[in-house]
């Protein structure tokens, strides 16, 4: 079979835009892509794709999914046929396995790696918040650095205390086993001597796209020039520094909205930009910028703006990098930030307009960049000036797209003085030179893996036959759509968009007195929406009717039982179809409106997120109502047939009594 890292290797590489993108012509409608449906004649776009969320969805016939369905549903591609599609055009070696029972336990061993991760964060940023020496040392850091209480929260920064095992301590009081905090490098296991790795350091959490915690970056507060300023999490099963960018999460919405992306050095400009205003920027962590860096960024935007220091360590890493953009078929431009500035210190003592409008004013395509800045060491010196020609040419051999190497090669020569006859011969020949060194490359893999074993076919059998009959229009079909449907469908809508939220929810507590008299209290309590949606139909002992929507709930549930936090992209790559399908089709629902241009007609549509404790309460509430509406209808068919006892008739008064109960806090009619 297909191993699980190739799967997740295409999830990783493939743009569900860029893939639909080569069967439907897409135009951009604010973050998202729209289109016509190629499932149906229409005139009216009803086709929408959303890059943030990495999921498709058409509206004329309800179907929706992520890359791996659209292929299936588009070109009728089994899953493996969709799969090896797109692992092809990202030049993904794949990888065909039986998952041994070792693999299953490493599995597991991540996930707890992430667990203790995750506790890290929540340790470390509630020791800056609340503990005295937190507040005193880290918290006052991070305010002399003009840093808000909610740009302090929204990138969950943190403090550890200088302590030798403050951190290790508490973990391991927890239940957290030391074995895992090894592994994540934040406990350094010596002998039978542990300590914390970022001791006296505040703490810059480091999150993948989805949001989950991959590693630390610390920075050293008290001066001692044998320690590190600055120091990382060391590389671990959930850990790799070039294959993540600080900032990511953060900025992922935002940059497929600007349709671009900042990419600036350390995490204080990040900070310093997203407090001025500017969320699409993201940081190489203080590594040398990394192709699968750049493909992150490219799942959401083809468009880099490099900011880079006026320092010449910092121009010669920018110039490096340019070249790995080119490669990846992006647009790339540079600003170039005045003499002893760098991103942050800019940002702080300029205005948020001020920025803005420099960052437009400065940036300027990188052919232009880099003539300006390498002539400048050129001294008119002949040979010197063909070696920048050269630099240049070799910049533009990386492009892909042969007309942009073109416009670029007129432009290289318009600037450089310098006919366009010599530099596409000396660009004919940096390409001919590729090729060969594609051919070796290729002829060497090929002798590694002659003769691949084909996967065995009962291993997608349950996928293939699950996608027969089963999904219809994106979402699971129905025989007979009822109400309980639609209330079980929003309740697992709310969970999907809203789960993590945490909400004001208010709770009626009823006392009784010794004669007998009640008095009703009210209560303000936080919790999250998805412990509150659990807490309330576990108590009722509620199941979906559902097959599918139960099916997602058991997922839900899991997830936050195993990390308390729910993770979409895991039920949007879920394995089995049906799951996945249902959910992409309901995270897109939300997009729909944006097909409308209600704002322009100056309609405008109240977040969710202002109404959320109604809704909340209001989905549970209706849920149990025709629940117990069922049950009234099964007891009064029971007593009809089998003639009334006292008993029945009390069940249905009761049942009947708590309808009404469940009418008036939904403030509806009876």
């Amino acid at each position: 079979m297909i191993s699980r890292s190739t799967i997740d290797r295409v999830f990783e590489s493939a743009r569900v835009e860029e893939v639909i993108g080569e069967f439907v012509q897409l135009k951009k409608a604010g973050s998202n892509f729209k289109g016509l449906s190629p499932f149906t004649d229409e005139k009216s776009p009803s086709f929408m794709v959303s890059p943030v969320k990495q999921i498709w969805k058409d509206f004329s016939t309800g179907k929706g999914g992520n890359a791996i369905s659209f292929l299936m549903e588009h070109e009728h591609y089994s899953y493996p046929e969709a799969i090896k599609w797109l692992a092809k055009k990202y030049n993904i070696e794949i990888e065909e396995t039986a998952q041994t029972d070792e693999q299953k336990a490493q599995m597991n061993e991540r996930e707890s790696m992430f667990l203790v991760s995750k506790f890290a964060k929540d340790y470390f940023h509630d020791l800056l918040l609340n503990s005295n020496t937190g507040k005193a040392i880290g918290l006052s850091y991070f305010k002399e650095r003009g840093f808000t209480d909610e740009i302090i929260k929204k990138f969950d920064l943190g403090y550890c205390l200088d302590e030798w095992d403050n951190f290790t301590k508490a973990s391991l009081n927890k239940g957290y086993d030391l074995k895992y905090l090894a592994a994540t490098g934040l406990t350094i296991v010596k002998e039978n001597k542990q300590f914390d790795r970022f001791k006296g350091r505040v703490l810059f959490p480091i999150h993948s796209m989805s949001g989950r915690i991959l590693g630390f970056g610390g920075r050293i507060l008290k001066t001692d020039k044998k320690a590190a300023k600055y120091l990382n999490s060391p590389e671990s099963d959930i850990y790799h520094k070039s294959k993540i960018l600080y900032g990511i999460f953060q900025a992922k919405k935002e940059i497929a909205k600007q349709d671009n992306c900042y990419l600036v050095e350390g995490y204080t400009d990040v900070i310093s930009f997203n407090q001025s205003g500017i969320e699409n920027v993201v940081a190489s962590s203080g590594t040398a910028l990394t192709s699968d860096q750049i493909r992150l960024v490219n799942r959401l935007t083809k468009n880099i703006t490099v900011l880079f220091d006026s320092d010449a360590a910092g121009i010669r890493a920018s110039i490096r990098g340019i070249d790995l953009i080119l490669e990846q078929g992006m647009n790339v431009k540079v600003v170039q930030f005045p003499d002893g500035e760098d991103p942050d210190s800019f940002a702080k003592s300029h205005t948020n307009s001020e920025l803005k409008e420099f960052l437009e004013n400065a940036s300027q395509d990188f052919i232009n960049f880099k003539v300006s800045l390498l002539l400048k060491s050129t001294d008119n010196d002949p040979i010197k000036k063909a070696g920048v020609i050269r630099d240049i040419v070799t910049s533009i051999s990386k492009i892909p797209d042969s007309i942009q190497r073109e416009v670029y090669i007129q432009e290289c020569s318009r600037i450089m003085e310098i006919s366009e006859r010599v530099l596409f011969s000396e660009l004919a020949q940096l390409l001919k030179k590729e090729v060969s060194d594609q051919k070796k490359k290729i002829a060497i893999a090929s002798k590694k893996n002659q003769d691949p074993n084909q996967p065995p076919p009962e291993y997608f059998a349950e996928l293939a036959k699950s996608q027969m009959g089963v999904v219809k229009g994106g979402a699971v079909s129905y025989n007979k759509i009822d109400e309980l449907s639609i209330l079980e469908k929003e309740i697992i809508r709310i969970l999907l968009l809203f789960g993590n939220e945490e909400v004001d929810f208010l709770e009626e507590v009823i006392t009784v007195d010794e004669d007998g008299k009640e008095t009703i209290t009210s209560r303000v309590y936080k919790n999250t929406v998805s412990a509150e949606i659990y807490v309330h139909l576990h108590d009722d002992e509620i199941e979906f009717s559902n097959k599918t929507f139960q099916e997602i709930y058991t997922e839900i549930i899991h997830q936050i039982n195993q990390s308390d936090s729910l993770n979409i992209d895991d039920l949007v790559t879920h394995q089995n179809p049906t799951l996945a399908t249902t959910v992409t089709s309901i995270l897109m629902d939300e997009e729909k409106h944006q097909l409308s241009n209600w704002e322009r007609k100056n309609i405008f549509v109240t977040k969710a997120t202002e109404v959320l404790y109604k809704a909340v309460n209001d989905s549970v509430y209706n849920l149990r109502r025709v629940l117990i509406g069922k049950k009234i209808e099964e007891l009064l068919k029971e007593a009809k047939e089998n003639q009334s006892s006292s008993l029945d008739l009390e069940m249905i008064k009761d049942y009947t009594s708590l309808k009404i109960k469940l009418f008036q806090k939904l403030n509806r009619v009876v």
